[in-house]
């Protein structure tokens, strides 16, 4: 990746390394750290305009549970073929150096597991897993899948799918589609994900929180902060006064709180960050 300013050689990023060095760090991850693996942001530059599934709209009306298990099932295959990027590997050796505590992600990917972090705080949930809405019995989403494919033998994958950070694609004609269903009681099957209208779990927030408030410093990686979960982290770390440095392509809504900002790509900064940082 090439830029006008390597992270290396900007104030911004000696400031930022300044204002970590010597400090136990909170991550807080958004779309924008997965973008190196293939999945697109909601926010960021050139995205496309789209109106998200909401949880009111899928819990009541069969032909909107239609449309997203059909686009899921398709942007599944995609978004679960996902690697992780080198921004995530830098973040599991600056966990494993003993600098950053955790990893509080809004992404739903899985991206950071899969790239060895071992502390995850998944505000959002997570695409590989599926919950029944009506008894709480929890799925693996490979079996879910199966499912889908077994019912609509005729939904196939176009080999090139428009693909959403939820891992979602659009698709019109449903009509025919078979609904995947809860085997223990028939219920209406959800991915284990925050539907926008919907609220982040207490325990969830809890969770990440007390990562937070174990640590010294915030560090913002990928988040435009528009979603009110990152912002009330970002107001906990603020009224500790403790450093926050963002890194994220344009505008946020925490620049102005910020310790630093570093407006440049996630991955290149993340690496570079590791090669100071954990010397």
């Amino acid at each position: 990746m090439t830029h006008a300013v390597a992270p290396t050689e900007s104030l911004a990023f000696e400031s930022a390394v300044a204002a970590l060095r010597g400090r136990t760090v909170a991550v807080l991850t958004g779309a924008g750290v997965s973008t190196d693996s293939g999945i697109p942001d909601y926010r960021g530059a050139g995205a496309p305009v789209r109106s998200p599934m909401t949880f009111q709209h899928f819990l009541g009306d069969i032909d909107y549970r239609k449309r997203y298990w059909a686009g899921s099932h398709l942007g599944w295959k995609r978004f679960s073929a996902a690697s992780p990027n080198l921004g995530h590997r830098a973040l599991v050796d600056l966990e494993l150096g003993g600098i950053v505590d955790g990893i509080i992600t809004q992404n739903v990917d899985g991206l950071h597991l899969r790239a060895g972090s071992q502390r995850v705080v998944d505000l959002h949930g997570s695409m590989d897993r599926v919950v029944c809405l009506t008894c709480g019995q929890y799925y693996a989403r490979g079996g879910i899948a199966d499912q889908i494919t077994a019912g609509n033998p005729w939904l196939e994958s176009p080999e090139a799918v428009e693909l959403s950070p939820d891992g979602d694609v659009e698709i019109k004609d449903v009509a025919s589609f078979v609904l995947p269903e809860c085997t223990v009681c028939g219920g209406i099957l959800k991915p284990d994900v925050v539907f926008f209208g919907e609220f982040v779990p207490k325990e969830k927030f809890s969770e990440a929180s007390a990562l937070l408030q174990a640590a010294d410093a915030l560090l913002i990686a990928g988040s435009s902060l528009v979603v009110n979960s990152g912002i009330r982290l970002l107001d906990q770390a603020s009224r500790r006064k403790i450093p926050i440095v963002i890194i994220n392509r344009g505008t946020t809504k925490g620049d102005n709180r910020a310790s630093v900002k570093i407006d440049a790509g996630t991955s290149e900064t993340l690496v570079s960050l590791f090669e100071r940082l954990g010397a």
